[in-house]
């Protein structure tokens, strides 16, 4: 994939990314400081909420070491198609959702042992190469950290928000605040915080414990000046489904769990659609 000519010829490729993108309105990071938080299973049910309400959504699995969408959406070991002439290639679908990921173009079990330079050359070609079409939102699941895939993805494309992921004890929102501050340097607003994890739900009797801490995404907000826009809970079904590769607002959309992702897109597609408002509510200057 590295080997195209994409890489060596800069004024191509900033063809291609204006080409690619143009049909693209919005562009979501889901992002976390650190891994094993719920991050992907946070963005594959947030674009399939979006798809169930009748949106043109794209999901670009940008987890260059770790890629799990494939898996969570049902597309193990799926190949996308190429055109052999301009070398495009065309995403993947699955519940009204069109995907990429580079867990499409390498084994399921191959190590990326990888440099940042070829991390970021990577996610600039599955930015550049995929025919993405007309798109309402382009979910990105980005790896955790603040590294080079976060700040290729801030240089190459606007970003309308992010996202960001977190659980609820103190170690987990220390790297949360870093991503918040990295995003805020490169002037991505953060949409709202999703709090993971925040409760465990017993599968026996039902009942909710707040085994990782609780309040902690709640403050974290407030310090910021944002807010929780969705608690997730440490829930049985939601690992099943992801695992099964069908998430749990497509595999129990009634369910109380789903619930809270469709509220979640609904967050998210009415923060987008207020910050795009205030953009284009420029001040006449009278003279």
């Amino acid at each position: 994939m590295t080997g195209s000519s994409t890489l060596n010829d800069p004024e191509e490729a900033a063809q291609k990314t204006a080409s690619n993108l143009a049909g693209i309105k919005n562009i979501v990071a889901v992002a976390s400081g650190k891994g094993g938080v719920g991050k992907s299973t946070t963005a594959v049910n947030l674009a399939v909420a979006l798809a169930q309400k009748g949106l043109k959504i794209g999901l670009l699995d940008a987890d260059i070491y770790g890629p799990s969408v494939p898996k969570m959406l049902g597309l193990s070991g799926r190949k996308p198609e190429v055109n052999v002439d301009d070398k495009q290639i065309y995403p993947l679908q699955n519940m009204g959702v069109k995907v990429m990921s580079i867990g499409f173009l390498v084994g399921e079990n191959d190590a990326m042992i990888w440099r940042g330079p070829m991390v970021a050359g990577a996610l600039s070609q599955l930015l550049t190469d995929v025919k993405w079409g007309e798109l309402d939102f382009l979910i990105v699941d980005m790896p955790p950290g603040t590294g080079d895939a976060q700040l290729t993805l801030s240089q190459k494309v606007k970003l309308a928000g992010a996202v960001m992921v977190t659980t609820p004890q103190d170690i987990a929102l220390l790297d949360c605040r870093k991503g918040i501050e990295m995003f805020s340097k490169v002037h991505v607003p953060t949409l709202g915080i999703v709090e993971n994890m925040s409760q465990f739900i017993c599968p026996h009797c039902g009942e909710a414990s707040a085994i990782f801490s609780e309040g902690g995404a709640d403050r974290l907000s407030q310090e910021f000046k944002t807010e929780v826009i969705a608690h997730v809970p440490l829930d049985m079904q939601i690992r099943m489904d992801g695992d099964a590769g069908a998430p749990i607002v497509s595999a129990h959309p009634d369910s109380a769990q789903a619930k809270i992702y469709q509220q979640l897109a609904t967050a998210v597609q009415e923060k987008v659609a207020l910050l795009n408002r205030r953009k284009i509510a420029i001040p006449i200057v009278q003279g």
